[in-house]
């Protein structure tokens, strides 16, 4: 079943298949099998994800069957997706097509591939969502529990080395670059990740650490190791983090500005 805001953007790529089918015969098969031969956006990223996990213990014509089974019964997916496919076009200015993310950037791939695990995890079926975090893990150098919580609208840039925990919770319209962690501070069981509302900015290798909350609009400086709650709208940096002042923009994860000499002291 195909969301109502999903066929524009698979027209979208399709034409941008065709085109760059036209202008490189040398990846002509490469956009026949992933795109063009598709009916819809859903068969499209079900083939693409089982085409960067198959391995020799988990063919790719099995990973499409149980992403089939998943995403036909979990229509939110898609609808997620594709907000998440527009995140990146409008947040990262190295993207120049809708079908640059998601043949070839990882970690708009891994987030997909986490939807479908999660869906996995919550229906109890915890043996195949665990399997899957392992092959995303190996294919894409991250490492999301199938439990974690992810909102839509998410930017995940470059995503080498991103960490989540099994209790965190990441809001909507979160932009977050590589290297990061959204990890416990010991050995404890229980809620023991971050908590990551709207619209928040986490700069790359940050670390954050705990049961901690992250308030609305909030930016994450680079290298920062965040271990206490930071109030909504409010800039952090430095090990440990300390308050850089107030963000100079109501939605910090849209503008993607990290030159914090512009936010305010006050």
């Amino acid at each position: 079943m195909m969301t109502p805001f999903a066929p524009t953007i698979w027209n979208r790529l399709h034409k941008e298949a065709e085109t760059a089918f036209q202008n490189e015969p040398f990846a002509a098969s490469f956009l026949q099998d992933l795109i063009l031969s598709r009916s819809n956006y859903e068969e499209s990223l079900i083939a693409v994800l089982s085409v960067r996990l198959a391995d020799e213990m988990m063919p790719r014509h099995d990973l499409e069957t149980l992403f089939r089974t998943v995403i036909l019964s979990h229509h939110q997916i898609i609808e997620h997706s594709v907000l998440d496919l527009q995140a990146v076009i409008d947040r990262d200015p190295a993207c120049n097509s809708l079908i640059e993310p998601l043949l070839f950037f990882k970690g708009f791939q891994a987030l997909q591939a986490h939807r479908i695990g999660h869906a996995l995890w919550n229906t109890q079926r915890r043996f195949a969502a665990l399997l899957l975090q392992s092959l995303m893990s190996r294919a894409f150098g991250v490492d999301i529990h199938p439990a974690a919580q992810i909102g839509h609208g998410i930017l995940l840039d470059h995503a080498t080395n991103f960490v989540v925990g099994e209790t965190a919770i990441i809001g909507n319209d979160v932009s977050i670059l590589h290297g990061v962690s959204l990890g416990g501070n010991g050995k404890e069981k229980g809620d023991r990740h971050p908590k990551i509302g709207d619209d928040v900015m986490i700069g790359a290798h940050a670390q954050l650490l705990g049961n901690i909350h992250i308030g609305k609009g909030a930016k994450i400086g680079a290298g920062a190791v965040v271990l206490a709650n930071v109030p909504a709208h409010t800039t952090v940096a430095g090990v440990p983090a300390v308050r850089v002042g107030r963000t100079c923009e109501s939605q910090p994860a849209l503008a993607m500005n990290q030159d914090f000499t512009l936010d305010s002291a006050g």
